[in-house]
């Protein structure tokens, strides 16, 4: 029988609300009805609470009781595929859909009846006296690349009064402008500026095409050496998409990748897309929101939670990087945008492109079983060639204590500098040491609510603890036993790095690129852009720098420990290892000089170095794939991580052992549970925590044998448990 999508004045109706209620509940609808799908305003207590017509009311009660809808939202309402999509991301991550609809309506206002409101933007004018209020105001908008504000957001950004802003616009320094809230993105162009691609860009761009034209659900793996290529290829395949009048959404991995991005879609479109991130206002947010539903937004470039926007003809979904770990979403739900982009893209006859030059061992492993289409860019892009990668072994090295830079890579460095090129140092470590100690007494300095140790923030002469973002001053003396003048850091970070680097290349131009140093995307993205713009001579940079940008000057990449990912237990380690040391050399000799990238290392045989070195990319994974083949782990078995914290260790550990006792849904599919145990960082923020592991068959029903195991559970207030489904890390 069909569904019933129109529901009289008066009838029973079911709605679904964002608040961390376990059910649907039922409302009388409004007058003038309500369409399934449709967003409401419904009372719930003293509030009223935004919801989603979900289907035909429940009853069984009293009806006399039953409140009514308060109003229908003027907004697009929720799409068949959309619903669907939302069930079964719930039921995969085994989270309450009233916590999925959340996620999927993350946009400020949208109960807001549509109306008029003042904008300001950047005039011409200049200010006849220049304050420092009236300076961080204008910087607000250098910042954010000419965005329009609203007035309140003007003077939050900037930290200003609205006098200091209605003074600016008197002088016309500030535009004031009357607009709709919520105005139509401009069409894109698909044939406005589209370049002249090489003969295995055409092929592949032709491949991804064909897809799209077919108008069916598939999935390709587009993998593609560094430099190759693969954006010009994909954005193909977006203008394809556009030509059929249907919808595109690109995800990124890192919001500061977006700065340059969009300016290529716009030169090769002819004007901006919509953008959704946390560097972009609240009003961008509901815009985007919005004209996504209403068709009016032809391409979005967002961070993983995109995917969740309520598009009203998906046609094409491009996750690049996809082998990027901040692909998962590690707090709230606990879902992989890159595996949900595929859900997303079946339920609504799309296209899934995963991007790559280092792809993740389970799309590689779907390419390999037919379930992905491959589609091969094997090299670089015009004449750009793969650099020389070299190891300088470090065990043959005698550095001073507190230096880290080989003597070799030192001298490439200088040469570079001389040239008048660009070097990168490369150190996944944030901040200037990541452990303080005291030489008397030998206590390491940790984080007061987590058991980890703090690490030294020297630009901002801070400990910080980088679990629960608690900081505090560096201190005179050792907090331990009081001692003064003993306390010294140990091993290097960025910041450390910086320093050396100061000290060896006197003169040179250095720029340290990590995320927290940085008060806003926008200024990271300024930065970047700089970078490539030629002003700095050494960049020193975590893995932010391994993620997709261009530096065109840049012909040398110094890894400075090489082994530092290898270290631990985690099954991933070798994978990531060879992601990012391919991904941070591929930095190099990216415009028409060849580069070199020097890996410095203490285990120069390692396989996973030895698979860099030799460039025996399908060699390595092969092996990879076979070893956890053997063992049952992802992506040829399931697993599924049980977390579960308390204040106290005693509470977390017996309600781990009562799951521990009664696994038997588990065992009937296959499933085995080790633990309970600590977790790695076993305190953060005062909270105790006991992990579990399940680890199942490939094909067994892992989801619904879990809501089985805990079913009837109640957990006392000071208790929380959270189930990870496909865990990508294990603290």
């Amino acid at each position: 029988m069909a569904e019933q999508d129109y529901f009289s004045e008066g009838e029973l109706v079911s709605v679904l609300t964002t608040q961390p209620i376990d059910r649907p509940l039922d409302y009388k609808a409004c007058e003038g009805g309500c369409h399934l799908g449709a967003f409401v305003e419904v009372p719930l207590g003293p509030r009223k609470v935004i919801g989603v017509i979900w289907g035909k009311g429940r009853g069984g009660f009293d009806l006399s009781k039953a409140r009514a809808v308060t109003r229908v939202l003027d907004v697009a309402p929720m799409r068949p595929e959309m619903r669907d999509f939302l069930v079964k991301c719930a039921a995969y991550t085994l989270t309450p859909l009233t916590q999925m609809l959340r996620l999927a309506t993350r946009a400020p206002g949208l109960s807001n009846p549509p109306s008029m409101q003042k904008i300001l933007r950047k005039g011409a004018a200049e200010p006849d006296r220049m304050t420092d209020a009236r300076r961080r105001v204008l910087a607000v908008f250098e910042e954010y690349g000419g965005l329009s504000f609203t007035p309140r957001e003007l003077a939050e950004h900037a930290g200003v009064t609205p006098s200091v802003i209605k003074g600016l616009v008197k002088q016309n320094v500030v535009l004031e402008e009357d607009t709709p809230r919520d105005l139509p993105f401009p069409r894109l162009e698909p044939d406005y500026g589209r370049k002249e691609l090489t003969e295995a860009q055409e092929a592949a761009a032709g491949q991804l095409c064909d897809k799209v034209k077919a108008g069916a659900y598939a999935s390709t793996l587009l993998w593609g050496i560094t430099g190759s290529g693969k954006t010009e290829v994909y954005l193909e395949a977006v203008a394809e998409t556009l030509r059929r009048g249907r919808q595109a959404l690109v995800l990124l991995p890192e919001i500061a990748l977006s700065a340059e991005f969009m300016r290529r879609v716009e030169a090769r479109f002819g004007a901006k897309a919509a953008e959704w991130h946390s560097g972009v206002t609240m009003t961008e947010r509901r815009r985007t929101w919005k004209m996504v539903g209403e068709g009016a937004a032809d391409l979005v470039v967002g961070a993983r939670s995109a995917l969740f926007l309520p598009f009203r003809d998906l046609g094409l979904i491009v996750v690049d990087e996809e082998h990027d770990t901040s692909y998962k979403q590690e707090d709230g739900v606990l879902y992989n945008a890159r595996d949900m982009s595929v859900l997303r893209a079946s339920l609504c006859s799309a296209q899934v492109v995963l991007a790559s030059a280092t792809p993740s061992l389970e799309s590689w492993t779907n390419a390999q079983s037919g379930k992905y289409s491959l589609v091969e860019l094997g090299s670089r892009y015009g004449e750009a060639v793969l650099p020389e990668l070299k190891t300088i072994d470090m065990r043959q090295v005698k550095l001073p204590s507190n230096r880290w830079i080989s003597p070799e890579l030192e001298s490439a460095v200088k040469a570079r500098v001389t040239r008048g090129e660009q070097s990168l140092l490369f150190l996944n470590r944030r901040g200037y040491a990541p452990v303080t100690l005291c030489r008397k007494c030998g206590e390491q300095i940790g984080c007061d609510h987590c058991d980890a140790r703090m690490v030294e923030h020297r630009f901002q002469k801070r400990l910080v603890c980088h679990q629960c973002g608690e900081s505090k001053p560096i201190p005179e003396v050792c907090p331990s036993c009081g001692a003064e003048d003993t306390l010294a850091v140990v091993g290097p970070g960025v910041e450390r790095l910086a320093e050396e680097a100061a000290e060896r290349f006197e003169g040179a131009r250095i720029a340290v690129l990590s995320s927290d140093l940085f008060g806003s995307a926008r200024a990271l993205k300024a930065q970047i852009t700089s970078i490539a713009e030629g002003a700095a001579d050494i960049i020193i940079g975590t893995q932010l720098v391994a993620k997709g940008h261009n530096f065109p000057l840049l012909t040398l990449v110094g890894i400075i420990d090489a082994d530092l990912s290898l270290q631990g237990s985690d099954m991933r380690a070798a994978e990531r290892t060879f992601q990012q040391m391919r991904q941070v050399s591929g930095r190099a000799g990216r415009a028409e000089k060849r580069g070199v990238a020097m890996l410095q290392t203490y285990q120069p045989d390692h396989p996973v170095l030895r698979a860099i070195m030799s460039g025996k990319e399908r060699a390595f994974w092969h092996a990879e794939a076979d070893e956890r083949r053997a063992t049952g782990m992802p992506p040829f078995g399931r697993l599924a991580g049980v977390i579960i914290s308390a204040p106290e260790p005693k509470d977390a550990f017996d309600l781990g052992e009562h799951l521990a006792r009664n696994t038997g849904p588990l065992e009937a599919v296959g499933a085995q549970v080790f633990g309970p145990a600590p977790a790695p960082i076993a305190r953060v923020r005062d909270r105790h925590r006991v992990r579990l592991l399940i680890k199942a068959p490939k094909d067994a029903p892992l989801q619904s044998a879990i809501r089985q195991w805990l079913k009837g559970l109640k957990l006392p207030n000071q208790l929380r448990l959270s189930i990870d489904v496909d865990p990508q890390n294990f603290y």
